[in-house]
């Protein structure tokens, strides 16, 4: 089963996220965006999705991070701040795949993962 990462500092986002798509995918959710890189090395994510604004590190700074680290773990980065030129940065340096504005509609981040993991599998090859 495909794997996502799920990390937000709001609890009650995590458990939601979980619920609507364990169905589909194998969901995990961290509230730390700096235990991300274990999770990730360990179970092998396809796709992180991450809220923009979080204590300790930021979603672009994740991005940035993870991508040095694994290159083919696709990043998608929620937000409710309408910063579209720092997103659209992020997206021209192949940070981020997309970034979606909170609040989230399902059918909308459901289809972007499944876009997201037909990303991530051309190029893991």
């Amino acid at each position: 089963m495909l794997k996502l990462l799920y990390i937000d500092d709001e609890i009650n986002s995590l458990f939601l996220f979980k619920e609507l798509f364990k169905k589909w995918f194998t969901v995990y959710t961290l509230d730390d965006p700096t235990k991300a890189f274990d999770l990730i090395s360990k179970e092998g994510i396809n796709v992180l999705i991450t809220d923009y604004l979080m204590p300790g590190m930021n979603g672009l700074e994740l991005a940035q991070k993870l991508h040095e680290s694994f290159p083919t773990v696709i990043v998608i980065i929620l937000t409710a701040y309408d910063d579209r030129d720092i997103m659209l940065q992020a997206i021209n340096k192949e940070l981020i795949f997309r970034y979606i504005m909170k609040p989230w509609k399902k059918a909308e981040l459901e289809e972007v993962i499944r876009q997201a993991l037909v990303r991530h599998a051309s190029l893991a090859g």
